[in-house]
């Protein structure tokens, strides 16, 4: 298994966390295009920081990752660790916004799974183990 990833802190910021897994061996332009794709998709929708970026991105080997029947070896999933707080609609545009962004990538939609798991506030221990619940995180999660 291969990781790589970006982590931009500057402001303190750990949200979203987000995973991006295939069974597809990415070149690394391909890689930094997937991740921006991801990243431009959370700031567009959930109107995140634009410097707040945690993305790590997984290649398996075909054997320890198997896709869903009718799926290609462009199989892409993405999981997301969020603050609770955004609206339907939000989650409609982000889920929106990352297939267009990845269809430009050549990535069919029907190969594009999106699990998106809210993480109450005060399971995240941030910025030197504070509940998040009790930080003032610099923008709103209520979009």
């Amino acid at each position: 298994m291969v990781i790589a990833g970006v982590l931009n802190e500057a402001k303190g910021n750990v949200m979203p966390i987000s995973r991006i897994e295939t069974r597809k061996r990415w070149n690394a332009d391909d890689k930094r295009r997937l991740i921006e794709t991801l990243h431009n998709a959370l700031m567009t929708a959930f109107k995140i920081p634009s410097d707040d970026k945690l993305i790590r991105f997984v290649e398996y080997n075909s054997e320890d990752f198997v896709v869903p029947p009718g799926c290609t070896e462009n199989y892409v999933l993405i999981e997301l660790s969020v603050f609770p707080g955004r609206s339907l609609e939000a989650k409609r545009r982000l889920y929106r916004a990352i297939v267009n962004g990845l269809g430009k990538l050549g990535i069919a939609p029907s190969d594009i799974r999106i699990v998106l798991h809210e993480v109450p506030m005060e399971n995240w221990g941030i910025r030197g183990g504070i509940p998040a619940s009790e930080v003032d995180l610099g923008f709103s999660v209520n979009v």
